[in-house]
């Protein structure tokens, strides 16, 4: 009697307190639904709003006496780079001046006011210059009475009533697409903004929102902080970043743990990742899928169409370009290249004898992929063409064909082509270039293979640091919301943020089963065979791709879900410390939240 008494309290405990939860998520979604309804874009002749060609702009956000200027910024920054800036007081005009000489480098402005900013001509006079020179959208919160102020100006104006941290969320995704612009004027404001004024925009980008507002209880996604919490303790992963978007919108966006198990690094949820195989889906894949597009290469191509060396090697002068993408052309797996190298080969610093840089310190000679690494690829051993084998090799291939008929090198490409355009701030191959090493997750304390030696921001793939950090198969880095964008204009048919990137008769020929065997797309993994682990809701539509490192993508058109599980799960020597995992962390997350998907409310 006393224990079902327990259990009984028990029970209601648990049942008051998800009901608490709930009631909070509940009140968050309701005030973000507020705050969609009531925002209002003015000044919009132009259709300037949302913004859409990203890679053409430099914003600055310039706030004056704005209460959510922490709100706006983050949000604005999921989007593009945006460097944020404070105008303390409009009327002191040395403060003036300085930030004009700080504006002159960026072509998009975005200031925001509110009730509390000075609303005087030297303030007006401010934003009349920067008219005058750059594109400016104006973020008003507060009392409409302050639009009379502004309508002598003809740049775009987004006004919301509710000074709120999440009505400062809602305008800056509006800026840039993440929400559509719905709202009216409820009164008449000056002589210019009638009542019922406003524009309609549609949402061009992905919006960020709570799990409620796409019909998911927040409480049961708490299942993925206790498993990834067990997966650190375990020593699966000392740290993760996981990513959920429905129906367009980032729901569920999480960082856990260190990026080392005894440091001090909090892992970030901007941190750059080695994302391993997932570069063939992220980087190879989109290239080809491109240039299928334009009708510069087709899928039965031989690759010898295109990387002349193979006529001459019997087992490899008429494989196919699709046979490479579905694994079945009888590329060998991997090569061990490392096994090739010569203490006469290495360096330990930067010359023109030396110029590939492989990790701190360590340079290797100069076209040693041309002399060493390209033969031995040339002369690997085939295997049986048209049988499924996972091969890393098939990849190399592909990246010489890209590079030889698009004239750029596979990093070059791709940032031209999809991640600049696209907002992917931080996806990229080579970052040490680009991002101070704290930002980059390490992969190994001691790489195993060959450098013997932290390797942090440089590819783990021994291959791949070999050739220059620059592979089909792997090389590619980036954090979790970048790998969101682009997962999502796979979703999206191939468009995003209002440009047509790939052909939506391309997205579905590559992402769906090409091959009875395996079950694979061109390029892209599918739900798996029978027999192996299958994920429980995953429809006949899912495709995506892990990577070694322990990195996760996929998609579910049928869920319209993307998910994104970045992890350096082979830090500190790839299981020799702590062993084999315990546990397919990427997986079971994914299953939970397929779970909260599948069962909504």
């Amino acid at each position: 009697m006393k224990n079902l008494l327990l259990s009984s309290l028990l029970l209601i405990s648990y049942l008051t307190a998800f009901a608490q939860n709930q009631t909070r998520s509940n009140r968050q979604l309701f005030t973000i639904q507020e705050a969609e309804k009531q925002v209002v874009l003015l000044n919009n002749q132009s259709g300037f709003i949302p913004i859409k060609e990203l890679s053409k702009l430099k914003i600055a956000s310039v706030h004056v006496a704005y209460d959510h200027q922490a709100a706006f910024d983050s949000i604005a920054s999921t989007y593009n780079t945006v460097t944020n800036f404070t105008l303390s007081n409009p009327q002191i005009d040395s403060t003036v001046f300085a930030l004009h000489d700080k504006l002159k480098l960026y072509n998009l402005i975005l200031i925001t006011l509110s009730d509390s900013s000075p609303y005087t001509k030297k303030l007006l006079n401010f934003i009349r210059d920067q008219q005058a020179i750059s594109n400016v959208v104006i973020v008003l919160a507060g009392s409409g009475k302050n639009l009379a102020f502004l309508e002598s100006l003809n740049s775009p104006i987004i006004w919301y009533k509710t000074n709120t941290a999440e009505g400062a969320s809602v305008a800056a995704q509006l800026i840039f697409g993440g929400v559509a612009a719905t709202g009216r004027l409820d009164a008449a404001y000056g002589k210019m903004f009638k009542q019922g004024s406003g524009y309609t925009t549609q949402k061009t980008r992905l919006g960020y929102s709570v799990p409620e507002a796409v019909s998911v209880h927040s409480d049961r996604l708490a299942a993925v902080d206790s498993l990834v919490r067990a997966g650190i303790a375990a020593h699966i992963t000392p740290g993760a970043v996981v990513l959920m978007a429905k129906d367009g919108q980032v729901v569920f966006h999480k960082a856990y743990g260190k990026h080392t198990y005894s440091g001090t690094d909090v892992t970030r949820l901007s941190d750059i990742y080695d994302l391993a195989s997932v570069t063939k889906v992220s980087a190879t894949t989109p290239s080809v899928m491109r240039l299928y597009d334009q009708k510069r290469i087709d899928l039965n191509d031989s690759i010898s169409k295109y990387v002349a060396r193979t006529r001459l090697i019997a087992d490899k002068a008429d494989l196919k370009i699709k046979e490479a993408l579905l694994h079945e052309a009888g590329y060998t797996p991997y090569i061990k290249f490392y096994e090739q190298l010569k203490p006469s080969d290495m360096g330990v610093d930067s010359s023109a004898a030396y110029p590939t840089k492989v990790a701190d310190h360590y340079f290797l000679r100069a076209n040693y992929f041309e002399d060493v690494m390209w033969p031995v690829t040339l002369r690997s051993k085939g295997g049986t063409r048209g049988k499924y084998v996972y091969s890393d090799v098939s990849m190399y291939m592909m990246k010489e064909v890209i590079e030889t008929v698009s004239h750029q090198k596979l990093n070059d490409y791709v940032l031209n082509e999809f991640y600049r355009p696209l907002g992917m701030q931080s996806a990229g191959f080579l970052p040490r270039n680009r991002f101070p090493k704290s930002r980059i997750a390490p992969t190994t304390e001691n790489d195993n293979w060959f450098r013997s030696m932290l390797v942090q921001g440089y590819v783990n793939d021994p291959g791949a640091a070999m050739a220059g950090g620059v592979e089909g198969h792997a090389g590619l880095f980036a954090n979790a919301n970048d790998l969101a964008i682009l997962y999502q204009m796979y979703l999206n048919k191939g468009s995003y943020g209002g440009v047509k990137y790939i052909e939506p008769t391309t997205i579905d020929l590559f992402t769906a089963k090409q091959s009875e065997g395996s079950g694979r797309g061109y390029g892209f993994d599918r739900t798996k065979l029978p027999g192996q682990a299958t994920k429980t809701y995953a429809s006949d539509q899912a495709y995506g791709h892990s990577g070694y490192t322990g990195t996760y993508v996929w998609v579910d058109p049928k869920y319209n879900l993307v998910y994104i599980c970045l992890t350096n799960r082979v830090y500190p020597d790839d299981g020799k410390t702590y062993g084999k995992p315990t546990m397919n962390l990427r997986a079971e997350l994914l299953n939970i939240f397929y779970e909260a998907v599948a069962t909504g409310k």
